[in-house]
């Protein structure tokens, strides 16, 4: 094999490697809240993963709910804070909850999902607890501005410094979520899941960037020498 031959094999290989390690953000299924409860739960709504659709119910106390209708706001605009490597996709339309007084939140599935997200606007100042750990996935400047979420010591929880809008993930399976959180004038959300049963893409490894690396290392001098 000449030279020319070797730096094309090379380059291919690298736009190869290139394209798997970046095509890694996966499609997130939001919840579509379709009806609110004057009982518990207060708010009902469904996902749907592509195995079936999912039964999702939320109870706690709340400001407001919005389901899609006509007239409703979009939060969820600029899409930015909900993008990353994992998360493809924002929340789409209008559909939020929006949490005001303090306590405790339920989220139930009617069916386990894996790894649930939850996407964030405007929690600004508040404390909140999972009692399981979360990572945080993402998060930037959203309608209502930007602030950053500060893991809490455990890593359970965080405390939003300003106006965090982004995205957390519950690492593991769940049949429901609950959490609390400290009161303000309103911060909301909604939950997703990239695919029930199915494990969410990941970052690549180090190891596969720092391949990547040196393959273009070699490209580059490779070009030099045939130059």
């Amino acid at each position: 094999m000449n030279k020319k031959s070797i730096f094309q094999s090379i380059l291919m290989s690298c736009a190869i490697l290139l394209s798997t390690s970046l095509a890694f953000a996966g499609t997130v299924y939001w919840t579509d809240w379709t009806s609110v409860t004057t009982g518990d739960p207060g708010v009902l709504g469904t996902l749907d993963p592509g195995s079936g659709a999912i039964n999702v119910a939320f109870s706690g106390v709340y400001s407001f709910a919005q389901t899609g209708g006509i007239g409703d706001t979009n939060y969820w605009n600029p899409s930015t804070p909900y993008i990353s490597a994992v998360v493809g996709n924002a929340p789409p339309a209008s559909d939020i909850i929006a949490l005001g007084t303090g306590g405790t939140v339920n989220i139930t599935f009617s069916e386990a999902v894996l790894d649930p997200l939850i996407a964030l606007v405007s929690w600004n100042g508040n404390t909140v607890d999972f009692g399981v750990p979360i990572e945080i996935l993402s998060y930037g400047q959203g309608y209502w501005g930007s602030g950053t979420p500060i893991l809490n010591v455990d890593e359970d929880g965080f405390f939003g410094d300003s106006e965090v809008h982004g995205v957390i993930r519950l690492p593991g399976t769940y049949s429901a979520i609950s959490f609390t959180h400290t009161s303000e004038g309103w911060h909301g959300f909604t939950v997703g899941v990239v695919g029930a049963g199915e494990q969410p893409p990941t970052v690549p490894e180090p190891s596969t960037m720092l391949l990547l690396g040196l393959g273009l290392l070699a490209v580059a001098g490779m070009r030099r020498k045939l130059g």
